[in-house]
């Protein structure tokens, strides 16, 4: 179980982050917000050029692994995670709207 739950909400749309796809096409995501879940730090984004497939409101949860000269992100497919990543953005979203 996670403990600690730490959020940062990011409302600057300006947020561009570039990731290699595994055949080392370049892909333009939209930064959403930042989650840290305990130790774990997570990033949900959506991508400028949304596939046919992908809904306007639907998005990716990264999880970021710091490197030594880069960091990682690597698609989270637990669904429990998913889940718990998006619960707390919701929860930020609505206290700072409300």
């Amino acid at each position: 179980m996670i403990d600690e739950k730490d959020l940062e909400f990011n409302a600057d749309e300006d947020d561009v982050i570039v990731l290699q796809g595994p055949d080392g096409e370049e892909v333009e995501f939209e930064e959403i917000a930042d989650i840290t879940l305990g130790e774990h730090f997570y990033v949900i984004l959506q991508p400028v050029e949304r596939p046919d497939e992908m809904g306007q409101d639907e998005a990716v949860v990264f999880e970021v692994i710091a490197g030594e000269e880069n960091d990682e992100f690597v698609v989270v497919d637990d669904e429990d995670i998913i889940d718990e990543v998006f619960t707390e953005y919701n929860r930020l979203y609505d206290e700072q709207n409300s």
